[in-house]
């Protein structure tokens, strides 16, 4: 069983692009060279996209390979396969890294328990209302915060489509 997913890496900086390849390529089990072009948002750094298939949990092992790197922002999507929900890791260097389950759409599925901590910390707080817990639960902040850099990454190259069944 395998799936198959986008790693966007929205900014890094030039140093840090061939270590950035290493752990990719290292979590793969292939040696990649992924084709960094300029980003616009953060002048002196760049940018890239690579679409990747394997087991399930890759995504996982992505962003925990990459998230040690203070001046790293990227985003990695699993679609769903047998079994599995798809998933979604955020990670920018103020926020850190927000990790999501996505259904078969797309949507972020947020667990029960979740959602009763969330209820209960905007009861005990005074400093967080329940709409705050539930946009940092949908992962509002990291995509406010990603949004220029996608935007900016708007005229990349396209790679592949997968078919559509």
């Amino acid at each position: 069983m395998t799936t198959r997913g986008v790693l966007y890496l929205h900014s890094a900086p030039r140093a840090l692009c061939p270590h950035v390849e290493w752990a990719v390529g290292g979590v793969l089990d292939l040696r990649i060279s992924l084709d960094w072009t300029r980003q616009s948002v953060a002048p002196g750094s760049w940018r890239a996209e690579y679409s990747w298939q394997g087991d399930p949990g890759t995504a996982s092992r992505l962003a925990s390979a990459l998230r040690g790197w203070q001046l790293l922002r990227f985003e990695v999507t699993a679609e769903p396969c047998a079994g599995v929900e798809g998933e979604r890791y955020s990670s920018t260097p103020e926020l850190g890294i927000f990790h999501a389950v996505t259904g078969a759409h797309g949507d972020i599925l947020i667990p029960e328990d979740r959602l009763r901590s969330a209820l209960l910390r905007s009861r005990v707080g005074a400093d967080c209302s329940l709409e705050d817990e539930i946009t940092r639960l949908l992962g509002k902040p990291w995509d406010d915060e990603l949004e220029p850099f996608r935007h900016a990454g708007e005229s990349a190259p396209v790679r592949w489509l997968h078919q559509v069944v």
